[in-house]
């Protein structure tokens, strides 16, 4: 890969990347794909325009069309239809951010506020509708119908996820599977569609293509299940979210499933199923149920899971001999062990 910093581990052979050598590779084709956002974001209406060109502006890492770009490296690098559907899926990805904002009924995105906090649920959800309209057209634009069917499907999988957590919030007897399932969806999957679209327009094969599906599924349940466990351990200055939204919409996520199992059949159970319900409950109260499920290891024991995964990930790419290309993509997927926010 062109540009990366090549370090060696000074207790081995093994090549060693960070995630900023990825990114400083990659800028000048991230370039491209930000410029490409940027245009399909575009509205006439000027106050909405310069809301929607912010919300795209401040799109963090752009960890999804990265993750596309990258898993087209071991194969042919053909940036004609990388660029458009690296660009929709971005769009993707802030579309449904839109939407779940408006679900959730969150005020701040990044520490920003959501467009929630400034128009109503319905010309919200418009907004959500125009983009993912823009996303789909973007997809469209490779000329490749295997690529818009994993768009398609990604779209449904992000949809079902959410309609998971709507419908599973406020109850305590779901299931770790129902969990994996949810988060699938909602998360892990535009992981895997991103993987596996980039694989599709490099002319992987069928077992590559499938192996990097895999590790972008894989990577995408690591990211998420760490977001579940930043939103009990860290503050609103640091997630730049609500903190503790997660306990305070009654979602229930690994952590706090793996402290149910530590506390079944006692007092901590009950009180453990007040503050899930939401009905008077404390801020207090929210940030004591977040310190007790750290103090009780549920956490670290979530964080292990999130590790299994990345190594998961990691397995499915012994395919790839480049050692260069390999550390990238291991510094990618640990990327989602080392987030803050």
């Amino acid at each position: 890969m062109t540009g990366l910093v090549d370090h060696k581990d000074p207790d081995s052979s093994k090549t060693v990347m960070s995630f900023e050598d990825i990114v400083l590779a990659m800028r000048e084709d991230m370039a491209r794909v930000e410029e490409r956002v940027r245009l399909a974001a575009q509205v006439e209406y000027p106050g909405l325009g310069r809301l929607l060109q912010a919300i795209v502006e401040s799109g963090g890492k752009r960890l999804r069309p990265l993750l596309l770009l990258l898993a087209a490296k071991p194969f042919e690098y053909d940036l004609k239809p990388l660029i458009p559907a690296a660009a929709g899926v971005e769009l993707l990805h802030t579309a449904s951010l839109v939407h779940d904002d408006t679900i959730d009924t969150s005020q701040l995105r990044r520490g920003q506020p959501t467009l929630n906090s400034l128009f109503d649920s319905g010309t919200v959800i418009l907004i959500g509708d125009y983009l993912f309209a823009q996303s789909a057209i973007l997809a469209a634009a490779t000329m490749n119908p295997r690529v818009v069917a994993v768009f398609a499907s990604s779209l449904a999988d992000i949809c079902d996820g959410q309609l998971r957590e709507v419908f599973t919030a406020h109850r305590l007897d779901q299931s770790t599977e129902e969990y994996a399932h949810r988060i699938y969806g909602k998360t892990a999957s535009l992981f895997a569609g991103a993987a596996e679209m980039g694989a599709i327009l490099g002319g992987a094969n069928e077992a590559q293509i499938d192996a990097m599906r895999g590790f972008g599924g894989d990577v995408g349940m690591a990211f998420q299940i760490i977001d579940d466990v930043l939103d009990l351990r860290s503050s609103a200055d640091v997630t730049g979210k609500t903190a503790n939204l997660d306990l305070r919409q009654g979602t229930v996520t690994l952590p706090t499933m793996l402290y149910r199992r530590r506390v079944s059949g006692t007092p901590e159970e009950a009180l453990l199923q007040t503050v899930i319900d939401g009905k008077d409950v404390s801020d207090e109260d929210y940030l004591n149920l977040a310190m007790r499920i750290e103090e009780s290891g549920a956490i670290d024991e979530a964080v292990t899971t999130a590790q299994d995964y990345v190594s998961s990930a990691l397995h499915r790419l012994e395919f790839i001999e480049d050692a260069q290309l390999l550390a990238s993509f291991e510094a990618f997927a640990n990327l989602a062990l080392e987030r803050t926010s």
